[in-house]
């Protein structure tokens, strides 16, 4: 039997309180939502709070009549944006998040982010790699938070740069030009080696590096 797809087992949920497919669509995503959430807030224990805070939230919205979900978005998505606010709540709480209400003026032409250079390292080879994810993942926490939340999203929750626009409320360009720069500065945190390591990872015997380069402070 095909594997039924997240838009089926919501369906299933809604339309006939099917619980298990509930169950099977949060175990799909929930390495996505709660990695996001440790990477928001750097602390488990309190992503495992959000963690159940987003699902709570989730099953409130679902089962509102003029509810928030929209079934031509993808579920994933939809959730990611509650767990996103849910961060949020948390943070501006505890006053570690000045900045998380600006949104770019795309009438007053191109913002900052999107004037910034292609020149960046690949962003799949260098956080595909699961031997260098532990330091790539510290490197990670050093940016600053609108750069963190884009790679976060991007390769801890796997959603389009179209889907984290939306869910930011930025153009598809600032969204980008946030990750070339995040990925801009983790070059600049990492040890340059690594990112030779990465170009010639297909050889054998490949070195892996075993020190942290000298730390440079994020540009934000």
């Amino acid at each position: 039997m095909p594997e039924l797809t997240d838009e089926q087992l919501v369906t299933a949920y809604l339309e006939r309180g099917d619980q298990q497919a509930f169950s099977i669509l949060i175990s799909r995503h929930k390495e996505r939502i709660f990695g996001f959430l440790v990477g928001m807030v750097r602390d488990r224990e309190i992503a495992n709070d959000l963690f159940q805070d987003t699902l709570f939230r989730a099953i409130q919205a679902m089962h509102k009549r003029r509810g928030a979900y929209e079934r031509q978005n993808r579920w994933i998505a939809w959730v990611m944006r509650i767990a996103r606010n849910a961060a949020l709540d948390h943070l501006r709480s505890r006053k570690k998040w000045s900045d998380v209400d600006r949104v770019d003026n795309e009438d007053a032409g191109a913002s900052f982010w999107d004037r910034l250079p292609d020149e960046a390292p690949d962003a799949g080879a260098l956080l595909g790699r699961a031997d260098l994810w532990k330091e790539v993942e510290a490197a990670i926490d050093e940016l600053p938070p609108e750069q963190r939340e884009v790679v976060l999203m991007r390769h801890q929750s796997e959603l389009t740069f179209r889907e984290i626009a939306e869910l930011t409320d930025v153009s598809i360009n600032t969204a980008l030009g946030r990750m070339r720069y995040a990925l801009i500065n983790l070059r600049k945190i990492l040890d340059p080696e690594w990112f030779d390591d990465v170009q010639t990872d297909s050889l054998p015997g490949a070195p892996r590096p075993s020190a942290r380069a000298t730390q440079t402070k994020p540009v934000a």
